[in-house]
């Protein structure tokens, strides 16, 4: 892994951030009332670098890349406030044509479930081709060729033959990497990848994210990686956003933040891990539930499964503020304050 934070300029400026996002914030309006899934997330993200984001399920993790992709329904969802700066344009403003060339061209997504992700009635090469086709890049004979290149760079055997497949053939592992072909096929500037191995087995798993730190490395895309799983990211990413109710509570670079975590959610989700567990004795578990309708409009959202929480944690502000350095943040009034101990 690298971090492109630490690379400068000849005038010994750092590089603009490819993509910037500031004070996002997407909420649904929904009978019940107003769900804050996505409630003031701002970070960067450099070219080349790959950015985790790690979290409980329903944390907002998703939702934020695709309120930026224009992937939400309007109603229910609404962005409320905050811009996303790709290449002087802001995603969260722009108009459906100009998303409609952005995406699947210069940043591509590789979605959750690969069966759900395929048309079930187009053939293996016909959706590989398709960004190729839809974005004018090429023509059909050279779009088959690129997409037989891509199919058989992401692991599949004789891609020339397999292009003429439908999905329900191809097994769990070989329709991700399929989909992995499809994003990858334009060579986009990002690739947002959603949860790319949760349905996977654990041999197949390592395989796709190998395969995915070559092709970035290979097309010099920056890439995000969108998971539940504290050991994916430890493996692949340079930096990582810790997600919880809608809100960033902590961003690090990944060595930093598994060496040293310093908000409490980050410290109860490594205690979490079963790789940490004694034989025989129970896992550690974080009791209680996200809230539902995400963050309070004050205090951490964290505070009342917190086991070190006191009462001003459900009132004052928790801003993302630098703790032992510049590029480690977190939003826990605690450790700002410095009550909370390193964890050693």
């Amino acid at each position: 892994m690298r971090s492109t934070r630490a690379l400068r300029g000849i005038d010994g400026c750092l590089p603009m951030p490819l993509l910037e996002v500031k004070d996002l914030r997407t909420w649904f309006h929904t009978r019940d009332g107003i769900i804050r899934a996505v409630d003031g997330v701002s970070f960067s993200l450099d070219r080349g670098e790959t950015l985790g984001v790690v979290g409980e399920s329903g944390c907002g993790k998703s939702v934020t890349f695709y309120s930026m992709l224009g992937l939400l329904p309007m109603p229910p969802a609404k962005i409320e406030s905050g811009t996303a700066m790709f290449d002087g344009v802001d995603l969260l403003t722009a108009d459906a044509a100009t998303l409609r060339g952005i995406r699947g061209r210069r940043i591509s997504m590789v979605f959750q479930d690969p069966m759900t992700a395929l048309n079930p009635y187009m053939r293996i090469g016909s959706q590989v081709m398709e960004p190729l086709l839809a974005h004018g890049l090429c023509d059909r004979r050279e779009a088959r060729r690129r997409a037989a290149a891509m199919l058989e760079a992401a692991g599949i055997q004789d891609a020339s033959a397999r292009m003429r497949d439908y999905p329900h053939v191809f097994s769990g592992g070989m329709r991700q990497r399929a989909v992995i072909a499809m994003a990858l096929v334009s060579q986009p500037d990002i690739l947002i990848a959603d949860e790319p191995t949760t349905a996977l087995d654990v041999t197949v798993q390592a395989q796709i994210l190998a395969l995915m730190a070559k092709l970035r490395d290979e097309l010099g895309m920056a890439m995000v990686l969108i998971t539940h799983d504290l050991g994916v990211i430890a493996g692949v990413c340079d930096r990582v956003l810790v997600m919880y109710a809608g809100r960033i509570l902590e961003e690090a670079p990944t060595a930093m933040l598994y060496r040293n975590p310093q908000h409490p959610y980050t410290r109860a989700l490594m205690d979490s891990l079963p790789g940490i567990q004694e034989a025989g004795k129970p896992l550690n578990v974080i009791p209680g539930l996200p809230p539902e309708q995400g963050a309070p409009e004050q205090g951490c959202p964290f505070a009342p499964r917190c086991p070190v929480a006191i009462p001003e944690c459900n009132d004052a502000a928790c801003p993302l503020l630098s703790v032992g350095g510049e590029d480690h943040r977190t939003a826990c009034i605690r450790v700002h304050r410095g009550e909370l101990g390193e964890r050693l």
